[in-house]
């Protein structure tokens, strides 16, 4: 005992001393290497690694593009799991203070550098590995901060930085093989982003043979087969598909591994058609590959459509739409095929926008395809937008010219066809149920399965049964004892009705009563007075203009871009848009060898002032942005002219100006200025006349409000008036040389008004709020699931900048919509992650809009725009 009690005593000296941080012996530095690897060391990189595998685990992989070589890092994902960066950096930064004397102290530099890029801090993190590059004495380590730093000026764009880094990695020598790994999978990285697709085949092709886990393996094999078969090596590719199979991979990339195998290998050039068809069949019935039916079916669809099989192809894309699947992605290329079907095949426009919208609510802003699909959305939001008010509105008018007894029978032919239609879709549901197995049908006979004994299994009864309660009692609430007049004796307890409205509120079917219109309502749109049907035709004679034009220059539709223009100009003959119909028309009569010179002659006979007219009479004209800077100079010269007096002149080089440059951002400018000298040549009658016919056609604000004035001025209808009749502040400005090597004209603002595109609406916070902000995403679900339960809205966060963070809200079909839930956001919503400021900031933007911001990075520019547009 005495001799425990003495080794004891005089083994304490050695423990306390060997706990100072400053003495560098074999006891100290024995200590601090093994207390800084095992126990802080270790644990904060336990938290990074646990970090990682969330990242990985989150992403929901995109097999139909070709896999990411690193898994995206989303910021929502970094913010819910704030905490472990929190714990990782106080583990290492402890590590580092306590025991400064440890080998491991760069260890841990190494992984608050790691805690810095994940949370975005790119500075701090690219400082800390290059001082680890310069201080370190562990080689590996170097090299390993090296491929990170490489990584981070890759995320940033910051290529040159990046060339920098490669050449510098390609003078060391001994670098290890598990940071061979990383450089060379860093390197696909980088070529990927350059868009090489030969460097990135030939660095992950390296990287394989850098590393020994299998499932690391399995990933790049798989990537490497996707980028073999889209250019066209299918033996390749085919290989690859096999060797992605193995390492135990995840079902669904091994169900992709096999399933594109197949395809470069037999199935893209087997003639035995039945056999593939038999094979896709077998694969849709396999049970293990239940949630990937939808799958099956579209690569199925995609087979049809190479057979010219196009009917089948749809009915196949419509199943796999209605399939449950577990990855949203392929419902949106499931309606991404639908719209390219009605566009290329049925020239089906308005059927190609909703399946587009259907599309754009499965992805995510950060795909590929939603972009793409955003761009081409736009013109078809506006086709559709022209085509329904053109059908709706010409219905609407000729209805309001039937008697009351002709009107209520059509009123009751559309109830009566919309129940029928009802009815349909409730025989389709139920002949699909019917078809439900064996089991079930044996089950109905006992009352317990699907069959039409049971009223509630019945869909046909179950329809019919709400049409006649709807014909008979309208359309009540859901709810007990509707028939008493005195509902407060119905129930017994306020909780079972308080219930029953949650229940209610939690069912986001439509009710069938709201699928049925009232006869009431019907009539209620039918105008009833003259006011009313000239607003019809006017939003008539805007939409066929407005169709017609989107027909010639964006569908390249000129057949049905004259068939719009001449009803334009045959019901509406005195539309002020006549001359650009005109100029329309000439267009697309000379593309299909039509009579052009007829429209020719009308614009010479009827607009002879107008820029149009100018147009076709010089078809060798000048255009772009040569045009404008030309037509700028000779502005500048006619409006010295006009100042000084010499009018007659100044109409000379207008006239001479609009007949060789006539379509040009000066137009309105120079048109005005004509204007304003026919005031002092020309009698006060052709005058006013002008003044109106321009105050008709211009659509620059401005020079609207500036001609308006001139009329109130003349006609002396307003005794206050501005004085810009002498005064017109619109002097052309002097071009740069360097804007004749571009032909684009340039746009004043980076954003445009476009209130028919899909919005989203975007909370800014300072990156300290945001990170304090843990609560603001799952707030804000409840408040979409409060307010907004039938609009499947999404929400997200990322870091626009390094002053900026944005929580986006989407998506909203336009600008009306996405206006409604602001509203309804300042009015209700509450939460304590933000200030009211904070809300007070938010803002909407369309979907092209946001795409600019994101690379300007430039709020406040932004703002000044919304705050003119939506305000």
């Amino acid at each position: 005992m005495k001799t425990q009690f003495a080794c004891i005593i005089l083994f304490l000296p050695l423990l306390f001393s060997a706990c100072s941080s400053e003495k560098n012996t074999f006891t100290n530095r024995l200590y601090h290497n093994t207390t800084s690897r095992y126990n802080a060391y270790y644990l904060s990189n336990q938290k990074i690694q646990e970090l990682e595998n969330i990242i990985k685990k989150n992403h929901k992989e995109d097999f139909s593009q070709v896999l990411p070589v690193f898994y995206p890092i989303d910021s929502a994902t970094i913010d819910q799991h704030r905490e472990l960066l929190k714990d990782a950096r106080e583990l290492s930064s402890k590590a580092i203070d306590w025991h400064r004397i440890s080998k491991w102290v760069d260890d841990n530099y190494y992984l608050i550098g790691m805690v810095d890029y994940y949370q975005a801090d790119f500075d701090d993190a690219i400082n800390t590995f290059k001082y680890l590059n310069v201080n370190s004495k562990d080689r590996n380590l170097r090299h390993r901060s090296l491929i990170q730093l490489m990584r981070i000026f890759i995320d940033l764009k910051s290529y040159d930085d990046v060339v920098f880094v490669i050449d510098y990695l390609s003078k060391e020598s001994r670098i290890n093989k598990e940071n061979r790994f990383h450089l060379f999978k860093t390197l696909a990285y980088y070529y990927d982003s350059q868009q090489d697709v030969e460097g990135k085949i030939g660095a992950l092709d390296r990287a394989l043979n850098y590393t020994k886990d299998k499932k690391e393996k399995s990933r790049i094999n798989f990537i490497l087969a996707q980028l073999y078969q889209r250019e066209g090596l299918d033996a390749q590719a085919y290989n690859l598909y096999n060797e992605a199979q193995k390492g135990n991979p995840p079902y669904e990339r091994s169900f992709f591994a096999q399933l594109y195998a197949q395809q470069v290998a037999e199935l893209n050039r087997s003639k035995d058609v039945r056999r593939v068809r038999s094979y896709y069949d077998d694969l849709y019935k396999d049970s293990k590959n239940k949630e990937l039916k939808d799958v099956v079916l579209y690569e199925k669809a995609l087979f049809e459509l190479k057979q010219d099989e196009k009917e089948e192809a749809v009915n196949l894309l419509i199943r796999a739409a209605q399939e449950q699947g577990n990855n949203p992605i392929q419902k949106g290329y499931i309606y991404q095929k639908l719209a390219e079907i009605s566009l290329d095949f049925d020239k089906d426009y308005r059927a190609a926008k909703y399946y587009l919208d259907s599309a754009l609510m499965n992805f995510r802003p950060i795909d590929p395809a939603f972009d793409q699909i955003q761009a081409q959305k736009g013109i078809l939001d506006d086709y559709v937008t022209h085509f329904e008010t053109i059908s709706k509105n010409d219905s609407l008018i000729r209805i309001s010219k039937l008697s009351p007894e002709e009107q209520e029978l059509v009123a009751t032919n559309f109830i009566k066809s919309e129940e029928e239609r009802l009815m349909r879709e409730a025989a389709a549901k139920e002949k699909n149920k019917s078809n439900s197995g064996i089991f079930d049908n044996l089950l109905a006979f006992g009352g317990r399965g699907s069959g039409e004994s049971f009223y509630f299994d019945n869909a046909v009864a179950m329809q019919q049964g709400a049409i006649d309660f709807t014909r008979n009692w309208g359309n009540r609430p859901l709810q007990d004892n509707w028939r008493r007049s005195n509902q407060s004796f119905a129930t017994s307890s306020g909780e079972v009705e308080e219930e029953r409205e949650i229940a209610e509120e939690e069912s986001n079917e439509e009710s069938i009563f709201e699928q049925i219109p009232t006869k009431e309502s019907l009539l209620s749109q039918i105008p009833n007075s003259e006011e009313d049907v000239n607003r019809l035709n006017n939003q008539l004679e805007i939409a066929y203009f407005e169709l017609g034009k989107l027909l010639f220059f964006d569908f390249k539709e000129p057949e049905l871009s004259i068939d719009n223009l001449e009803s334009l100009i045959t019901s509406y003959p005195n539309t002020i848009k006549k001359p650009e119909a005109y100029y329309i028309l000439y267009l697309a009569q000379k593309e299909r060898g039509g009579n052009a010179d007829l429209y020719s002659q009308r614009l010479n006979r009827e607009f002879p002032e107008s820029p149009f007219t100018f147009s076709v009479n010089n078809p060798d004209r000048v255009s772009g942005n040569r045009a404008y800077i030309a037509s700028s100079n000779q502005y500048k010269i006619a409006y010295e002219l006009y100042q000084n007096r010499n009018y007659t002149e100044a109409r000379k080089i207008l006239r001479s100006t609009l007949e060789e440059y006539p379509l040009t951002r000066n137009t309105d400018k120079l048109l005005l200025l004509d204007v304003m000298i026919s005031g002092k040549l020309d009698d006060r009658d052709r005058y006013k006349t002008r003044l109106e016919t321009y105050i008709q056609n211009t659509e620059n604000p401005e020079l609207l409000k500036m001609a308006r004035n001139m009329l109130i001025a003349l006609t002396g209808e307003k005794p206050e008036i501005e004085k810009v009749a002498e005064e017109l502040p619109i002097e052309a400005k002097t071009d740069t040389e360097a804007d004749l090597e571009d032909d684009e004209e340039v746009e004043e603002s980076p954003y445009k008004e476009n209130p028919n595109q899909t919005h989203i609406f975007v909370i800014v916070l300072e990156p300290e709020k945001s990170r304090d902000a843990k609560s603001l995403l799952g707030d804000l679900e409840s408040f979409h699931n409060a307010n907004f339960s039938n609009s499947r809205l999404r929400t997200g966060n990322m870091n626009l900048n390094r002053e900026n963070a944005i929580y986006i809200v989407s998506p909203f079909n336009n600008a009306e919509k996405a206006l409604e839930y602001r509203n309804k956001f300042m009015e209700s919503f509450t939460t304590e992650s933000i200030s009211g400021e904070d809300k007070a900031n938010s803002f909407l933007i369309s979907i092209e809009n946001f795409q600019e911001l994101n690379k300007r990075k430039n709020i406040e520019e932004y703002r000044n725009f919304y705050k003119k547009t939506y305000k």
